[in-house]
């Protein structure tokens, strides 16, 4: 299974919002360096913690992204924008889920994937 790296950003006062959607801008070219999914969160409960997440085959995928050459612009550009230390954690992903098409509802049955409504005629 992949790697998940955890960046525990945390936002300087009244730069929560513009920075979180920095964040949001920068996560996606983590795919250009290997990664396979990313996703970015910002807390219901402290509006100035960002959490991004980045799922990648490996730790030179990781750092191929990070100390690359749109991370090292990013936070330069972002500097007084997030307070330092920045902190990163490794977990490795047991298991996932989602719902989607064809997942059994709790009765056992199949549910349908929904399918578009056909244009009414005038």
């Amino acid at each position: 299974m992949a790697d998940l790296v955890w960046v525990s950003w945390y936002a300087t006062v009244l730069r929560q919002d513009s920075f979180a959607g920095e964040v949001a801008e920068i996560a996606p070219v983590a795919l250009r360096y290997g990664a396979t999914r990313y996703q970015v969160h910002v807390s219901n409960d402290d509006r100035y913690r960002i959490t991004q997440m980045t799922w990648v085959p490996s730790k030179q995928a990781w750092y191929r992204y990070w100390d690359g050459p749109e991370m090292i612009e990013f936070r330069a550009r972002n500097v007084g924008r997030y307070q330092v230390p920045i902190t990163y954690s490794w977990a490795d992903e047991l298991t996932s889920g989602e719902l989607g098409p064809q997942v059994e509802n709790g009765g056992g049955d199949k549910e349908p994937a929904p399918t578009p409504a056909e244009p009414q005629a005038a």
